[in-house]
């Protein structure tokens, strides 16, 4: 195979970080078909365990790496690049991690979890890319609507979508981290908030509900979001006031599967 030319300084020592004794890809290899053979494991989520599984190893193949500053040659098996590899992925969440904490303020942060009832799952899988970002601007609205009437300014916040649970289950939320405090309307100055405790949960849950379930609505009623069929598809306005009634967490301690919204200090 044909060497990949790579410029390197010849003094450079190259340091290897400490790998850890087991995997993500280990774990796949060894236990991967017993589960997949005793769960239902969506065909996307299948195709990740196996590129996982494949990744660095001669079942993608190699590659040679040269360096003609001092001859120094190398060969490597080629990556899977999935994005949910941890190998893969590495590099670039690290890189992100670092861009995130150059936009931290000095000041103390909270962790909020908006979730979505399990129910929807099954709309939300048929049709992705128009119904996520239904829970991202709803979320993200009730925020705007809490930083205005509780701190009387605007707020800022990281949001991080996360679908699966630990079980490889479909489990759409939303991570927030979100600075205790807010910016004044003229911009010059700070608002703090009480760093042991940003917004109520339950009124927060309760307005998040709201506009997730009315933003739904709007967009099945007028096309915009296909109803997905099945038992537990949305067709009608009962089913939306159902789904309304569901209840709110009773505090922030976990994240269950039912209720919309669940508030975590950090």
């Amino acid at each position: 195979m044909r060497p990949h030319a790579t410029d390197c300084p010849r003094e450079t020592a190259v340091s290897k970080p400490s790998a850890p004794p087991w995997e993500v890809a280990d774990i796949f290899r060894l236990y991967g078909e017993t589960y997949r053979r005793a769960h239902p494991v969506p065909p996307a989520q299948q195709r990740v365990m196996r590129d996982i599984e494949a990744c660095r190893t001669a079942q993608l193949g190699g590659h040679a790496e040269h360096c003609p500053t001092c001859g120094f040659e190398r060969y490597a098996y080629n990556s899977c690049r999935n994005r949910h590899c941890p190998k893969c992925q590495t590099f670039t969440k690290a890189q992100w991690v670092e861009d995130r904490k150059a936009e931290l303020l000095p000041v103390p942060y909270f962790h909020l979890v908006f979730t979505v009832p399990h129910d929807l799952n099954s709309l939300i899988l048929a049709h992705k890319r128009p119904r996520l970002p239904l829970l991202f601007n709803a979320a993200s609205q009730t925020l705007v609507q809490f930083g205005h009437h509780n701190l009387g300014g605007q707020t800022g916040c990281t949001m991080v979508l996360h679908t699966w649970d630990q079980t490889l289950e479909a489990h759409f939320h939303v991570h927030c981290i979100m600075a205790a405090g807010a910016l004044a309307a003229n911009g010059a100055r700070w608002i703090e908030a009480d760093p042991r405790f940003l917004f109520p949960v339950r009124a927060l849950s309760t307005v998040f509900r709201g506009k997730f379930c009315a933003a739904l609505a709007h967009a099945c009623s007028t096309g915009a979001v296909p109803l997905a069929e099945g038992p537990t598809a949305l067709s009608t306005s009962e089913d939306f006031a159902q789904l309304r009634s569901q209840p709110t967490p009773k505090n922030g301690s976990s994240m269950p599967r039912r209720p919309w919204q669940a508030l975590l200090p950090s």
